[in-house]
């Protein structure tokens, strides 16, 4: 979820922040008119990013992809310091990402993020992760804003409508094609997990960063020693709070296709739903 991340912003805080940064977002979007949205970091890969097989972790690829989008929003005048003063939040509704190369033994790695626009309820994202010039993975994201006070979406759009970075959206050629996730049939293993506060975010509920550890982390250690992910399929349904237990189940199929479901423990609602193809 969209976090306080802009070095500008960080230094208003004060008791007139949002005054403040609401001033700076104005003569910012004065000066946006015909400009490019686009991010761009150099990222730096830690020890703690990477597996036992120096492969970068997902987690690490989700929390970078979160990092990116927030500072962008940020800068661009969408961002935490203009919504939440609204009463709104930003939510991850889905990801699409899929890779050319999966990252390996890399020390570091250029991410590029784009806002795609919005349509009525729903905001579009991109990304492209590089090794120097070499396409890695490419993403595309979908999100939505909730109201706070009734936790109800939003009309992304209409709120947006005056911030020329969130344009209507416009399908291009480098947007990804989410693929439907089918339900799982039987469950071949499973875990039950419980929400940490260390996994809370500012809105108070489970990082979207931390669903990928839990629909992995049930898979058979020989699989993921064996292959390698290839595409990822995300859709994130419902969130789940500090200290709430959750259960992870997976199914393997023949194509080397795992299927995941989380659901609330107590509940049995849908948190996330995950297709992962492996090579």
């Amino acid at each position: 979820m969209v976090e306080i991340v802009n070095i500008a912003d960080r230094l208003c805080l004060s008791d007139n922040f949002f005054e403040i940064c609401n001033i700076y977002r104005v003569l910012t979007l004065e000066t946006l008119a015909k400009k490019d949205y686009i991010s761009e970091e150099i990222l730096n890969i830690r020890y703690s990013d990477i597996d036992f097989d120096k492969k970068l972790k997902m987690f690490s690829l989700l929390n970078f992809f979160q990092d990116i989008a927030s500072d962008n929003a940020e800068k661009y005048g969408f961002g935490y310091s203009y919504i939440y003063p609204k009463n709104l939040m930003w939510v991850l509704l889905k990801y699409r990402i899929e890779f050319k190369e999966y990252p390996t033994d890399i020390q570091s790695l250029r991410l590029i993020t784009e806002p795609r626009g919005c349509n009525k309820l729903f905001a579009y994202r991109n990304f492209e992760l590089y090794n120097d010039k070499k396409l890695l993975a490419q993403a595309s994201s979908m999100w939505a804003l909730v109201d706070l006070r009734n936790m109800n979406m939003a009309n992304a759009e209409n709120i947006l409508s005056d911030i020329p970075t969130m344009g209507k959206f416009n399908p291009a050629e480098n947007d990804l094609k989410y693929d439907k996730i089918p339900p799982i049939t039987q469950t071949d293993f499973e875990e039950e997990f419980k929400v940490r506060y260390n996994d809370i975010d500012v809105n108070m509920h489970a990082n979207n960063s931390n669903y990928i550890i839990w629909g992995l982390e049930t898979i058979p250690c020989e699989f993921r020693k064996k292959y390698t992910l290839k595409n990822v399929d995300m859709v994130y349904k419902k969130e789940i709070k500090y200290n709430e237990k959750l259960i992870s189940g997976v199914q393997i199929l023949e194509n080397n296709t795992t299927l995941h479901r989380l659901k609330n423990a107590s509940t049995n609602d849908d948190l996330c739903l995950i297709k992962c193809e492996w090579a």
